[in-house]
């Protein structure tokens, strides 16, 4: 995978991902609140422009990250249009499809590139690092919530604690097939089913039993997925 793809596919999760507050994400459900969708296009465009000024000569490739941000900004668009409409998992993997194929057809149409070389975001290695812990993180939190948003479950975290639990795990996953220890990825399975056996037995709503289980299954199996990919091109 080339650098700038690599770079391009960082400012997406970082804009898309980490730096959008959850209160922009909750107003820009609704159609009419387009100013927080130009906050948004705005990281957006300050983040692609940065990444690929690091790898690329600007002043030759800032038509594509022009393309990116204006598509980024019609893709999300259509997004808030058909929000409550259409099944908010569908939604959520068509937005990320959409994105992925503009930055990927950007970066196949200029092809070869004498890359500029500033910095440690354009040594392909970091770059590739960052990018993985990023999917096992935030970005698997964030995939996992959609998942889960179809049971009605009320609040059982407390400041977000369930989901900085499930980034940890992940990241300790991530580990232990990144230095060929599989088996810790039992051990830590168990010491989770451990701590969660008592919530799950004296739960009265089964719900909430299956929330748990979905989650942690979730929650490990992306993890695995992202360190077997990050295992294959590393």
């Amino acid at each position: 995978m080339s650098l700038l793809v690599l770079n391009l596919l960082l400012a997406h999760i970082l804009g898309d991902f980490v730096l959008q507050p959850n209160h922009w994400v909750k107003q820009r459900t609704q159609y009419k609140r387009i100013k927080y969708l130009f906050y948004h296009m705005g990281v957006h465009a300050v983040l692609t422009f940065a990444l690929m000024a690091l790898v690329v000569p600007i002043e030759r490739y800032w038509g594509g990250a022009v393309v990116i941000i204006v598509s980024h900004f019609f893709i999300d668009r259509a997004k808030q249009a058909v929000t409550g409409k259409m099944n908010p998992i569908a939604a959520f993997l068509v937005d990320q499809l959409l994105h992925l194929l503009i930055i990927f057809g950007v970066a196949n149409y200029y092809g070869h590139f004498y890359p500029v070389q500033l910095g440690i975001l354009s040594i392909p290695q970091v770059v590739l690092f960052i990018l993985f812990v990023l999917l096992v993180t935030k970005v698997g939190a964030i995939f996992i919530k959609v998942f889960l948003s179809q049971w009605r479950i009320e609040d059982i975290g407390v400041n977000n604690a369930g989901q900085i639990i499930g980034m940890i795990e992940r990241l300790f996953v991530f580990g232990f097939i990144c230095i060929d220890f599989w088996s810790g990825i039992g051990f830590l399975l168990a010491a989770k089913s451990v701590f969660r056996f008592g919530d799950l037995n004296n739960a009265k709503d089964r719900n909430l039993t299956e929330y748990v289980l979905v989650g942690t299954l979730l929650s490990f199996g992306w993890a695995i997925l992202m360190a077997v990919l990050y295992t294959k091109m590393r």
